[in-house]
């Protein structure tokens, strides 16, 4: 059969045609399919920049690759290139003076250092969950494609430190939850061939990353001894323990650790990191460790570009081993507050302003007979009085919000939630409007996106180009067409003009109005921890009922950024744990990382918005001299130019009125 279809093949193609797809295709060790892939494995070049004696060794490798490794056996690698090189010379494609050139090269390997090599475990499970829906198991792991992803290994890097870090914090800030395990007491922990043995026989933990595992030896009272893998000593003093209180049911925490060993035992087996510095500042010696906790709680970060939607880093959880679960696509949790910026929204397209005034006082809806009333409040159990729709989104006021979305109707708010994606068939019920509804980070990241580039629909994706085996692109996201960019050769033409294919999902102006007022969240509001950065920047904090899920989304001009955290199995994170102390710090470390050199750019202004010096309480044209003056932005027509009414919807509501049934979430608090 072999022989038949030799000839078959022959008749179809020439010989040397034969040949390349053979090379091509063939197995030349180092993970290296084809010459092509060789030539770089082997010696960080293209095949057209191979001199003699390199193409020689390539050309000793179909035979045997493995027999002649140049690392595990040089000798074999040597003699073979150089009868390599003499065959050339006998077959006259090379000179006498370039095979004995060629023959005193010494075998050297230069590994590939072209590849940037990405540990993104979410985002290259991710893409492949995408590969297997689009193409099927075969052409995935047998088609040959070639896939072109938007990571950016720097962005990926920084997004997998700042949530780690993050939930490391949070899970500290809730006291210590015991020893991964304890050693026999059996063991003579004064023999280190004993401890170290032991050490040695136990499987290692997963999701320990750069951590040690070690074993406590003795405690003491200012510190205790502990061995470390691979045959170390150390100590933890007293100061990297009094984080380490019990933790208690519901998030709380046990009496003040006073003695080492209050917090570990002899025998106990933990994860611990070296430390230099003591938190004054001060240098600890060189043996010290800190304890460290694997947490239990989890989140998720994604980051994109905010023009293309383009995912330039995902971090669906703390550790990839531990779990395969991605929160950024697969976890639908309630947004809380977050989903707030676009129920304003929608006011502002009806004609709302910035600084139009809303009631926030008692709100009570009566639900039908048999049903308890239902009574929003703020967080912080408070009323404000007529205050601004800006200071309503900066402060997070849950009644001006469920006003606001009663008085333009529950219907225009579920119109936004569909027209920007976060959900598709959000429940008209006013509870709903304070983020009850559910819906996936990485689907509210997006929304946040359209509002920074001006209103205009995205589509986040992982993928920016598929070819086949071929080299025929089999799939691209950017599907615009650019007739004046398949020039074969440039002539000092002018750059050709890309057509903006984007649908306008809301006036850019009333999109430039909700990123000025959530600037304001991040230099005056909820998120103000964010405003270290020193770079302009916007978001907004979500916490929904009990501090069950927390989140912050947020945006430089040119960055959309997602923060979600929140236990697997939603319970509460514990008293005052709300998105501007657990996720908005993951957001600020990220965005301090990211955009690090990176100039102060401002937020683009649409050319219908006008900026006005109001007042930053009440909404009115500021006076001369008057403090507390803040610059809003207006639409043609809608500055304000005398004495302000106030928005102040209804106070009590029959339960099957237009929008009001309210208790089908559990809503957004914070």
């Amino acid at each position: 059969k072999e022989a038949i279809l030799a000839f078959r093949i022959e008749r179809a193609i020439p010989k040397d045609r034969i040949l390349e797809l053979y090379l091509n295709e063939i197995y030349l060790g180092f993970g290296s399919y084809g010459a092509g892939a060789a030539a770089l494995n082997y010696f960080n070049k293209s095949l057209n920049e191979l001199q003699v004696h390199e193409v020689a060794y390539l050309a000793a490798l179909p035979k045997a690759p493995n027999n002649y490794n140049p690392i595990k056996k040089p000798k074999a690698a040597h003699d073979r290139r150089n009868w390599v090189i003499g065959r050339m010379l006998e077959e006259g494609f090379i000179s006498l003076v370039q095979a004995e050139k060629a023959k005193k090269q010494p075998l050297t390997i230069f590994r590939r250092s072209a590849t940037e090599y990405v540990k993104a475990d979410f985002f290259a499970e991710e893409v492949r969950r995408e590969l297997m829906v689009r193409y099927g198991e075969e052409q995935l792991y047998k088609g040959g494609l070639s896939v072109r992803t938007t990571i950016a290994p720097r962005l990926q890097e920084i997004a997998d430190w700042a949530l780690r870090k993050g939930l490391v914090s949070y899970d500290r800030r809730h006291g210590w939850r015991g020893p991964l395990l304890r050693i026999n007491d059996n063991v003579r922990f004064e023999r280190p061939s004993d401890w170290r043995s032991a050490l040695a026989n136990l499987e290692r933990p997963k999701g320990l990353f750069d951590w040690s595992l070690a074993v406590v030896l003795k405690t003491e009272n200012q510190a205790v001894q502990i061995g470390v893998e691979g045959g170390t000593k150390g100590q933890i003093p007293l100061q990297e323990l009094r984080w380490a209180r019990p933790w208690l049911e519901g998030q709380k925490r046990g009496a003040k650790v006073l003695h080492a060993q209050d917090v570990l035992q002899r025998g106990d087996v933990i994860a611990v990191e070296r430390v230099y510095t003591n938190p004054e500042g001060l240098n600890y010696p060189d043996d010290t460790f800190g304890l460290r906790q694997i947490p239990e709680i989890n989140g998720a970060i994604v980051a994109m570009d905010p023009h293309t939607g383009r995912v330039l880093a995902m971090s669906g959880g703390y550790s990839f081993e531990l779990s395969q679960f991605n929160r950024v696509t697969q976890a639908r949790r309630q947004p809380g507050s977050a989903f707030k910026p676009f129920v304003y929204l929608a006011a502002i397209d009806a004609g709302y302003t910035p600084s139009t005034l809303i009631l926030d006082a008692p709100f009570v809806i009566d639900q039908g007979p048999g049903r308890p009333k239902w009574r929003p409040a703020n967080y912080t159990k408070k009323f404000y009085g007529p205050s601004t729709m800006r200071l309503g989104i900066e402060k997070s006021r849950n009644l001006m919000t469920v006003r606001l979305a009663q008085t333009i109707g529950m219907e225009r708010v579920a119109n936004y939630a569909n027209r920007f994606g976060i959900t598709n068939n959000l429940q008209q019920t006013l509870a709903m409007s304070l983020g009850a509804g559910e819906t996936t980070l990485i689907r509210l990241t997006t929304a946040y996106a359209m509002l920074v580039n001006g209103g205009r629909r995205i589509t986040p994706t992982l993928l920016d180009r598929i070819q086949d085996r071929h080299g025929r692109t089999v799939f691209s996201h950017d599907r615009r067409i650019c007739t004046g960019c398949r020039q074969r050769a440039w002539a000092g033409e002018l750059p050709p003009r890309i057509p903006d294919t984007r649908k306008q999902v809301t006036d850019a102006g009333s999109a430039y109005q909700v990123v000025a007022m959530l600037k304001g969240v991040v230099d005056r509001g909820t998120g103000r921890r964010i405003a270290k950065i020193g770079k302009p920047l916007a978001g907004k904090t979500g916490t929904t009922n009990r501090e069950r899920d927390t989140w912050f989304i947020g945006f430089s001009p040119d960055l959309a950024v997602g923060v979600f955290v929140g236990f697997d199995r939603p319970i509460p994170l514990g008293r005052r744990e709300t998105g501007s102390s657990v996720a908005a710090p993951i957001f600020r470390d990220f965005m301090d990382g990211a955009l690090k050199d990176k100039p102060a750019i401002p937020f683009r202004i649409p050319p219908n918005i006008r900026l006005v010096r109001v007042n930053a309480r009440t909404g009115q044209l500021a006076q001369t001299g008057e403090r507390n003056v803040i610059l809003e932005a207006f639409k043609p027509g809608t500055v304000p130019t005398g004495a302000s009414q106030v928005l102040e919807g209804q106070s009590w509501t029959a339960g099957h009125g237009a929008g009001s049934g309210a208790l089908s979430g559990t809503g957004g608090l914070y």
